[in-house]
């Protein structure tokens, strides 16, 4: 089949390449042609694990293309899958301005009947939104709006593992409308996806408005069990209990399962927190508060610090002349996005407390070295108390502690001889527990984790 999709990010980078693995023809419009450039010579703006050899491999067999050209991109596709960035608009809620201007261009130079599929993140009423604009470019042009319908096909890619998850998913979500141009839709997207329906049937129809909430549901759903951890991390400190034992008993019972349960500093990235902040605005809209979501957003904030909090504990508020480790940048582990990453919070309050900070991270030196310019924008005197280095162990060198805020596999087994030798001060502050405090004390190295007995 002949797919379209708009929007070189993330989302459409793993999209576009993985429906190209399955032999559909594809391209893939963005408006920068800088990101255009490095896809043509070979390169990924983004890290995500076997995604660069899927694109070099599909390329090479002429099924997947880059453009900045709109008109070839529209008339190419019989599909056309819209997965541009909804970034948080100030009030919280997602800013649709981009979703809309790709459906009138898709609107404004279609000819022949499209299947419009929203992909991006969006809040319930996006589809009408980009079925309003198509319809008023088609009418403009004396063309019926009948030539178009919109899908609602949200993504539920985990950073890190979104290859995996779109070749191997748990459920595809596909919301249409009732209308016979939505019965036909539905059929395309049946099409398109029947290769991932193989072995079973993973797909779930639904209409346009219930496909658009479920994806907010979701990641709220699993923002709401990671700041529930973290509270109950925070409790465990204070009664002297182990989050992960509670971690292991609760989540033995199969109605809760095991699954993001882990304490830690916060999520971040760039879906749970502007997918939850939209959907309390969107409650908002309709005279409805949602308090859990309210709360989740909160905790969340409020855990970002919370290794600052055990750092003040331990050496007061006053951290002038001490120096600071810092391993793992990124927001998770297998990835190089630093959006609402902790470490950047961690980082800028190490240094208003007057400590320096020397960083490492696996895969995202350089994105973190350009959010952290913007971070310190107007404070150069700041900047410069943070340096980034290419190794973990040159990190540590002299440094009064080691603050681990990434779960990055490369951090779980390192050789504590060396390190407690290059530290100052053998005093872990680990933000992902990643090991065991009797191991630690056994090896005469201070810890303080997540509600570890600490």
């Amino acid at each position: 089949m002949k797919v379209t999709i708009i929007g070189s990010g993330y989302v459409g980078l793993v999209t576009g390449a993985c429906l190209a693995e399955q032999g559909n023809n594809v391209f893939c419009l963005d408006l920068d042609p800088k990101k255009i450039d490095i896809l043509n010579s070979g390169g990924v703006p983004i890290y995500e694990p076997g995604l660069k050899e899927m694109i070099e491999r599909n390329r090479a067999a002429g099924r997947l293309q880059f453009s900045t050209d709109i008109a070839a991109s529209v008339a190419h596709g019989d599909i056309q899958f819209i997965a541009v960035g909804t970034p948080p608009d100030e009030d919280g809620s997602a800013d649709l301005q981009y979703v809309v201007a790709a459906a009138r261009n898709i609107g404004r130079h279609m000819t022949t009947a499209k299947v419009i599929v929203d992909k991006s993140t969006v809040p319930v009423g996006t589809a009408d939104k980009v079925a309003a604009a198509v319809t008023q470019e088609l009418e403009e042009r004396n063309l019926s709006p009948e030539l178009c319908s919109v899908v609602s096909n949200p993504e539920f890619l985990k950073e890190g593992a979104a290859v995996e998850d779109f070749m191997r998913p748990d459920r595809i979500v596909i919301g249409t409308s009732g209308a016979a141009s939505g019965l036909h839709a539905k059929e395309q997207m049946r099409k398109l996806y029947a290769p991932f329906n193989r072995h079973h049937e993973r797909t779930y129809y639904m209409d346009v408005k219930s496909a658009e909430l479920t994806k907010y549901a979701a990641n709220a759903m699993l923002a709401t069990r990671i700041s529930f951890m973290n509270e109950l991390a925070n409790l465990a400190d204070l009664v002297g209990a182990d989050i992960e034992a509670v971690r292991q008993g609760i989540g033995s019972d199969s109605r809760i399962g095991y699954g993001f349960l882990y304490a830690g500093t916060g999520y971040g990235g760039s879906c749970f927190p502007k997918d939850v902040s939209a959907l309390s605005k969107t409650a908002m809209e309709y005279g409805r508060d949602l308090k859990i979501l309210d709360a989740v957003e909160a905790v969340n904030e409020a855990q970002k610090i919370i290794l600052i909090e055990k750092i003040e504990k331990r050496f007061g508020a006053d951290l002038s002349g001490m120096k600071f480790a810092l391993w793992g940048l990124a927001f998770k582990p297998n990835t190089d996005d630093m959006r609402e990453a902790p470490s950047r919070v961690i980082i800028q309050e190490l240094v208003k407390r007057g400590a320096q900070v020397v960083g490492y991270d696996p895969v995202a030196m350089p994105e973190a070295k350009h959010c952290l310019e913007a971070d310190f924008a107007g404070n150069p005197v700041g900047l410069n108390k943070v340096l980034l280095v290419d190794d973990p162990m040159t990190a540590v060198d002299d440094c009064d502690a080691l603050v681990i805020v990434t779960e990055w596999k490369a951090f779980r087994s390192p050789d504590f001889e060396v390190l407690m030798e290059k530290l100052k001060r053998a005093i872990i502050f680990d933000g992902r527990n990643l090991y065991e405090p009797a191991a630690m004390q056994e090896l005469g190295i201070e810890y303080h984790g997540i509600g570890r007995h600490n």
